[in-house]
């Protein structure tokens, strides 16, 4: 392979080494950091499904529900509170926590020829 001389005299072969290198070391460096934030991603999706589902069952069954429904999800409920019919909620899961709301109510549904 004939190596190539520049202007300046110098030869030009080389120079693709050190881009990959700092190429594979910037890819390594990413690949870490979304290890690292990959647990707390996935925390806070839990404690959000955990705190939906919380607020859900506290709404129509109390605060012993929303315990349980936070606890089933992984979570631990940090937070309740009801005012009439509507209840929120604070659940943590590991390092992430999540509030949510729900209300109470029924619906009536009137079906034709039903009396």
């Amino acid at each position: 392979m004939d190596k190539k001389r520049s202007e300046t005299g110098l030869i030009d072969g080389g120079q693709v080494l050190p881009l990959a290198a700092l190429a594979l070391i910037m890819a390594l460096a990413a690949v870490l950091m979304l290890a690292r934030l990959a647990p707390l991603v996935d925390d806070a999706a839990r404690a959000q499904t955990a705190a939906d589902a919380a607020a859900l069952a506290g709404a129509a069954e109390g605060r012993d529900a929303a315990v349980g429904l936070a606890q089933a999800n992984g979570g631990a409920l940090v937070y309740y509170r009801r005012q009439g019919s509507l209840v929120r909620v604070e659940v943590r899961v590991g390092h992430a926590s999540a509030d949510a709301s729900a209300q109470f109510r029924v619906d009536w549904v009137v079906l034709n020829g039903a009396g």
